[in-house]
This record gives structure tokens, sequence and C-alpha cells, in this order.
């Protein structure tokens, strides 16, 4: 049995499933750990995720007949109010246990709801686009957090959102995105003054597709391989279906695939399945 100091973390009840979304093929992916019948208090929760050192998702029970579940997201540092790739893995665990499982389920914080759906071997959130905050950015601030003095941005800096709104800057190229090392304090310190949960740096590649880096923890080492909401956002900037690779600086290669349909984005992408802890 785990332990936190003073908080009771897990119970006889709760099982943990392990999954690797958004996975380039057989390889890589971004860990998402599942969490079932675990502990209601929220901070054993977050004791979870901090134990872990990853992004937790608790499937807790629906409460209306039209839902398959509620979720909660909790980051090792803090509780979210959407995660996509932990929403992929719960929605693999759900689709497993029943083909046939209402294929809604709602977020724990906000209340967001989010369609699931399987086309072919790759299986998608459909979310709708969100308002995102109106904020003056201009180039200096850009630099100044991406502690990037003299930066040249390939297009104007801009705010979108399916549900957690990301500050989405463009640079020239892949070798461009990789030498950055950004004030990851001043990042966040901004997004809660802002409303906006971090910063997606992103880039366009010869080969058609997109590739980008997510700044939103406080700790380097805890860069997310795999960003659904920003990859999301940056469908709603651009207005087209994505191709975008993500996980090379983490060492764990990602692919993640967005659709516009009608009103509604659907971020998706492979998923495969861990085992129990």
């Amino acid at each position: 049995m785990l332990h936190n100091p003073g908080v009771h973390v897990v119970s006889t009840s709760m099982h943990l499933h392990r999954f690797a979304c958004f996975t380039h093929g057989s390889r890589g992916g971004n860990l998402a750990p599942v969490v079932e019948g675990g502990p209601p208090d929220p901070l054993a929760r977050a004791a979870l995720a901090r134990q872990r050192a990853l992004t937790c998702v608790f499937i807790d029970p629906a409460d209306s007949p039209e839902l398959a579940a509620v979720l909660d997201f909790v980051y090792p540092h803090m509780r979210s109010p959407l995660c996509l790739h932990a929403t992929l893995a719960a929605a693999t665990l759900l689709f497993s246990r029943d083909p046939a499982v209402a294929p809604v389920v709602r977020t724990a914080m906000h209340g967001q709801r989010l369609s699931l759906s399987h086309q072919d071997s790759n299986l998608f959130v459909g979310l709708t686009r969100q308002d995102a905050p109106s904020i003056d950015i201009d180039i200096a601030l850009a630099a100044r957090l991406l502690d990037a003095p003299g930066l040249a941005l390939a297009s104007p800096p801009a705010i979108a959102s399916v549900g957690s709104p990301k500050l989405l800057l463009e640079v020239a190229d892949p070798d461009t995105l990789y030498r950055l090392a950004p004030d990851l304090s001043a990042i966040a310190a901004w997004g809660r003054e802002h409303g906006v949960n971090g910063c997606y740096v992103w880039c366009r590649r010869p080969d058609g597709d997109y590739e980008g880096r997510n700044f939103n923890h406080l700790d380097p080492l805890l860069e997310d391989s795999a960003t659904g909401v920003a990859a999301g956002a940056l469908t709603v900037l651009l207005g087209h279906g994505l191709t975008v690779h993500q996980g090379r600086a983490t060492g764990r290669d990602c692919l993640l695939r967005t659709q516009v349909r009608s009103e509604d984005i659907l971020v998706g992408g492979l998923v495969r399945a861990l085992g129990t802890a």
C-alpha cells in the first residue's frame, strides 16, 4: 500500500491502469495512469499524482444516464480542468469494458462534455471551441517568456482554447524549437495572471506536418510528451486538421491527429495499454 505522510493514498478497491497515448506507431506515447476506485479526497489524489510524477485521471461514476463517467485530472503540481491524453486513456479503458458505452464523459472541474469515438485504430475526443482570453501579446513578451532575446516569431502570438487556453507561438523551424530553454516561472506567473494554461511553441515541418513543445510545468523534467489541448487550440487557430509531432525533447515520440467537424474539434491518436500497477 502506498502512502504520503499524513494522507491515505490508496484503498484495497483501487485499480491503476497504465496507458501510452498518442503513440507513434509501436513506440513512444505520453504516459497516463487511469485510476478506478481511487481516494475521493483531493489531497490524496494529488499525492498519488506526485508519487507517480505523471498526470493521473480518476474515473468517477457518471451522475446522469447519458454519461459514461466523470473524469478528474490531477497533475503532480495541480488539478487540471482538462487533459486529452488522459481522456484517451480513460476512454480506452471504458470502451474495452463495454464497446457500447455511452460515448460522452464529463470533466470534474468545469463540467465540460467530451465525446468519444473510434476511427480505424485511432481514438478521438470531440470538443467544442471555447472562448479564450483577449490579451495583447507582443513579440517582446514572447521573447521574455521563452528567455530568447531577439527571437523572431514566424506569425503573431495568439491564444486559443478547446477547454484549456494556450498561448501559441510559432517559431521558424524545429532547430529553433529545440534550442529553447524558456523561463518556466515567468510562463507560470503570466499564465496565472491571465488565465492561460501555459505556452505551446510550434513550427511547420518541411513534410507539411507540425511540431510543438508545451511549457506549463515549473520543472523542465516534467515537459509534456504530447499535449492534446494544445493541438486542439492550434487547430482552432489554423482552421483545419493537423498532424502534430511532439515528444522529441522528452525522448518519447508522439503523434497527434486533429480534425475539424463543423463546430467541433476532434483530437486523437493511437493508444497502447501497458498493464496494471
